[in-house]
């Protein structure tokens, strides 16, 4: 089991930038995937980037260009670099991670972008 703990997220204007951490503890060596997702209200859980042992990344079309993710080597920690930032990337940002096809998530952290 991973354990996961987001911070980084608040209130932040158009344009803005956010860098959200995820600090992650527990039988972190079997991990081959770190994931952000968000969900916004009303709608579904969404995968914004995701970046997998190899160093290998993707990311929602949405957010391609505005957005990076990176990881500590220890796979210890997943960074979301949020740069301007939309009204419409208001959500609750979730870190995930995959460890032999065992999901673990955090509790989230609120985004809120004010236009």
């Amino acid at each position: 089991q991973v354990r996961l703990v987001e911070s980084g997220g608040g209130l932040v204007q158009a344009g803005g930038s956010l860098r959200l951490s995820c600090a992650a503890s527990g039988n972190i060596g079997n991990i081959n995937r770190m994931s952000w997702y968000r969900q916004a209200p009303g709608k579904q859980r969404e995968l914004v980037a995701r970046i997998f042992t190899s160093g290998f990344t993707n990311y929602a079309d949405s957010v391609k260009g505005r957005f990076t993710i990176s990881r500590t080597r220890a796979k210890d920690a997943v960074y979301l670099q949020m740069n301007s930032l939309k009204p419409e990337d208001t959500a609750v940002y979730y870190c995930n991670t995959d460890a032999l096809g065992v999901d673990s998530w955090g509790q989230g952290t609120q985004v809120t972008v004010s236009s």
